[in-house]
C-alpha cells in the first residue's frame, strides 16, 4: 500500500510537470490551444542554466487581451534584455482550459517553458481593471500559491503588482507582497538589483520579510504588510501608518522623466492567434494635460512627455522590419494633441504607403481631429470614425472640463460625410455629477443632429449608407480625480437614464449600445475601496467569481452573496458621497497631483467652470513641485 501511494504521488508529480502531457493531452481539448504554447515569433527563450532570476509576468485576463497591452510588451522586452533574468508570460486560462487543469491537477504554467508558475522567483501582475481582481486570486490558486501574502513561505514566489489600478492598492493589499506605484521601467530594474543581493544572502539565512523591508525603501514601492490601517467606528479610515519608524509615510509614484531615451522594444512578439489589437503599437507621448475631471489616466500619468518625430520614426522602422505587421497604431491618451502630429503622419504615410502599411490613431478628440488628416491615414483601409463628446449638453461638458463644443462635433461629422464616411461612433457617459434629464435628452438630440448632417450632403458626394452608433458607459468615480469624493448613481437611476435615452432616440439611423450598470457598480466599489474588501474578494473567489469583466461569466448573484456573507455594504463604497476632509484609502499614495488642485477642480465643476489645457499654460496641478528640479517642458510661469 505504501509503495502504491508513493507511485501515485510520483505519477501525479510527473503529469503536472510533463510538457508533453500538456501539449498532447490537455491542449487538443481546448478551443484555442495556440494561446497556451508560447512559441510565437520573437518570443524569448533562454537556457535556464544562465538565469539567476525567473520572472513570471502575469496578465489577469485572456491571452488575446493581455497580448494587446503595451506595458506588457515594454517590460517583457526590458526584463529579457537583462542577461541573468528570464521573463516569461502567463495569462488567465479560459473556462475550458481551467476545468481541464483542475480535473487533471495541472498547475498554472508559464508560456515560454510550460513550467509551473510556482517555480519562478517573482510573479508580477499588471492590473488594468478592477473587475480582474478575482482572476488574480484564481490564478494564484491555480498556481498553488497561498492567496494571502501572510500565509506564503520562503519557497513561494514573491507576488508583486503594478498598473493603473494600484493607485488605490488597498482592496488587494492582503494578497500582494509588494506594489509598484507609477511607471515601471526604472523601478522594476532597481527591484531586481535588490532581489539579486537578497537571493545571494539567502544562503546566510536572509528571509523574504527582510528583503521586503529593504524593497519598501525604494521610491515607488509599497509593501502593505508593513503598514497598518486604523478605522473609526463608522468604518471610515482614521489613519494609515507604517508599523515601524523609518518607512515612508507617503509612497511617491515613479515616472520616466525623459521618454526620448527610455527603453522601447525593437522586437515584439507576433501572436499566431488573433488578438484584440493585432498591430504595431508605438507610444508617441505619455501623459495628458486636458484635465477631463472624470479621467483617472489623465491625472495619474502626468506630466506630458513627448517623443521626437525622429525617435518615433526610427522606432517604428525597426518594428516594421522585425514583425511584418501591416498596421501601425500611434498611441497616447490623445494622439491628436501631439504637437507634430501632421508632420509625423505625412512622413509615415509617405514611407509606408507603397508597402500597404496603414496608420491608425486610436485616441482622437473632436477638437484635435482633422478629417483631412484622417483621410490621409485611411488611404490604405477606410474604417469608421469614433468620437467621444462624453456628454450631450455644453453645460455638462463644461462640468467635466471636456473642452469641446457641439460646433466642433458638427463640423467634424459634416466634413467626414462630405469625404465619403458613413459610419460614426459616438461615446458618452451617463450618471455624471450634476447630470439632469435634460443632459440625457441632449445625447439623443446631438445624435439626431449628426444624422441631419448626413442628409445635408449632396447625394453624389455622400456614402450610400449612414450609421450612427451611440454608446454609453456608466460614470465610475475614480481615485485621484476631482470626482473622487462623489457618490455613484444607483442602479435604478442608471437603468432609468438608459431607458430614457433609448426612448428619446427616434432616427432609425441611430443604434444605441449601453454598458451594464451592475458591472460599473462593482467597479466603483473596488475603485474606491479599502483593505476590508479583501474579505469580500476571498468570499467571491470561493463562490466561483472570475472573468467578471466578461458578460458570459459575471454573476451578480454571487457578488451579492459575497457581500452579505461578509456583512460588508457595497453601497458604502460606491454610492456614498465623501466629505473633503475624510481620509481616503489612497491618501498615503502620492501620484504627483496635489489634493488642493483636485479640490479646486471639484469646486470649479460645481460652478461649471473650465480649466485650460496645460500645453497652453500651467494649471498648477502640483506635478512640477512633485519632482523638484525637473520642469514640465510645456510649463509657463504665472
Amino acid at each position: 500500500m505504501f509503495f502504491l501511494t508513493l507511485l501515485y504521488k510520483y505519477n501525479k508529480m510527473y503529469i503536472m510537470k510533463d510538457k508533453k502531457y500538456i501539449k498532447n493531452v490537455i491542449l487538443p481539448q481546448v478551443k484555442k490551444p495556440i494561446t497556451y504554447q508560447g512559441n510565437e515569433l520573437n518570443a524569448t527563450h533562454k537556457n535556464l542554466k544562465d538565469v539567476f532570476i525567473r520572472f513570471a509576468f502575469a496578465f489577469p485576463d485572456l491571452y488575446e487581451v493581455g497580448m494587446s497591452h503595451l506595458g506588457m510588451k515594454i517590460l517583457y522586452g526590458l526584463l529579457n534584455e537583462q542577461p541573468d533574468v528570464f521573463c516569461e508570460r502567463v495569462f488567465a486560462p479560459w473556462i475550458d482550459m481551467e476545468k481541464l487543469m483542475r480535473d487533471k491537477e495541472v498547475p498554472l504554467f508559464t508560456l515560454e517553458t510550460m513550467d509551473p508558475v510556482k517555480e519562478t522567483d517573482i510573479l508580477g501582475f499588471t492590473i488594468q481593471y478592477e473587475m480582474c481582481y478575482t482572476n488574480i486570486l484564481n490564478m494564484l490558486e491555480l498556481s498553488e500559491i497561498p492567496l494571502l501574502s501572510k500565509n506564503r513561505t520562503e519557497q513561494d514566489p514573491i507576488v508583486i503588482a503594478g498598473g493603473p489600478c494600484v493607485c488605490n492598492p488597498e482592496p488587494m493589499a492582503n494578497f500582494i507582497d509588494l506594489f509598484v506605484i507609477g511607471e515601471g521601467e526604472e523601478v522594476v530594474l532597481e527591484l531586481l538589483q535588490s532581489y539579486r543581493h537578497w537571493k545571494k544572502e539567502q544562503r546566510n539565512g536572509a528571509s523574504k520579510r527582510q528583503w521586503l523591508k529593504k524593497a519598501a525603501m525604494i521610491e515607488g514601492v509599497y509593501v502593505p504588510s508593513l503598514y497598518q490601517v486604523y478605522y473609526h467606528e463608522d468604518k471610515t479610515i482614521e489613519k494609515i501608518e507604517p508599523i515601524k519608524k523609518g518607512l515612508p509615510l507617503k509612497i511617491r509614484k515613479r515616472f520616466i522623466h525623459d521618454l526620448e531615451d527610455s527603453y522601447y522594444p525593437e522586437r515584439l512578439i507576433v501572436p499566431y492567434a488573433e488578438i484584440v489589437h493585432d498591430r504595431i503599437p508605438f507610444e508617441i507621448f505619455r501623459g495628458c494635460g486636458r484635465g477631463c475631471r472624470f479621467c483617472q489616466a489623465g491625472m495619474i500619468y502626468r506630466p506630458t512627455r513627448d517623443k521626437s518625430v525622429a525617435c518615433i520614426e526610427s522606432g517604428i522602422q525597426k518594428l516594421v522590419r522585425t514583425t511584418g505587421y501591416d498596421e501601425i497604431s500611434l498611441l497616447s491618451l490623445s494622439s491628436g494633441d501631439y504637437p507634430q502630429i501632421e508632420t509625423l503622419i505625412h512622413d509615415l504615410v509617405q514611407q509606408y504607403e507603397d508597402q500597404r502599411i496603414s496608420i491608425a490613431l486610436p485616441s482622437l478628440r473632436i477638437d484635435s481631429l482633422s478629417v483631412t488628416m484622417l483621410e490621409e491615414i485611411q488611404k490604405i483601409r477606410k474604417s469608421g470614425i469614433t468620437l467621444a463628446p462624453e456628454a450631450g449638453t455644453q453645460r455638462m461638458r463644461d462640468v467635466i472640463n471636456k473642452g469641446v463644443t457641439e460646433t466642433d462635433l458638427i463640423q467634424t461629422v459634416r466634413e467626414a460625410f462630405e469625404k465619403g464616411w458613413g459610419h460614426i461612433k459616438l461615446y458618452f457617459m451617463i450618471g455624471l455629477p450634476t447630470e439632469t434629464d435634460k443632459d440625457i435628452f441632449g445625447i439623443a438630440e446631438l445624435a439626431e443632429k449628426v444624422v441631419d448632417q448626413y442628409y445635408e450632403v449632396p447625394k453624389e458626394k455622400r456614402n450610400k449608407q449612414c450609421s450612427v452608433v451611440v454608446s454609453t458607459s456608466c460614470f465610475v468615480p475614480k481615485p485621484f480625480t476631482p470626482f473622487q469624493w462623489m457618490g455613484q448613481k444607483t442602479l435604478r437611476e442608471f437603468n432609468r437614464k438608459q431607458t430614457l435615452l433609448k426612448k428619446s432616440i427616434k432616427s432609425k439611423k441611430i443604434k444605441y449600445n449601453w454598458h451594464e450598470s451592475i458591472v460599473s457598480f462593482y467597479e466603483a466599489v473596488f475603485a474606491r475601496g479599502d483593505r476590508q474588501l479583501g474579505e469580500v474578494l476571498e468570499k467571491a473567489h470561493e463562490l466561483g467569481c472570475h472573468f467578471d469583466g466578461w458578460h458570459e461569466c459575471f454573476d451578480p448573484g454571487k457578488w451579492q452573496e459575497a457581500f452579505e456573507k461578509t456583512d460588508i455594504s457595497p453601497e458604502f463604497y460606491a454610492l456614498r458621497e465623501r466629505p473633503i476632509d475624510e481620509v481616503l484609502p489612497w491618501d498615503f499614495i502620492d501620484m504627483g497631483i496635489s489634493k488642493q488642485f483636485l479640490i479646486r477642480e471639484f469646486k470649479k465643476a460645481s460652478m461649471e467652470n473650465k480649466t485650460i489645457f496645460c500645453r497652453d499654460g500651467c494649471t498648477k496641478c502640483g506635478i512640477q513641485e512633485f519632482d523638484q528640479g525637473w520642469i514640465c517642458h510645456d510649463s509657463h510661469e504665472i
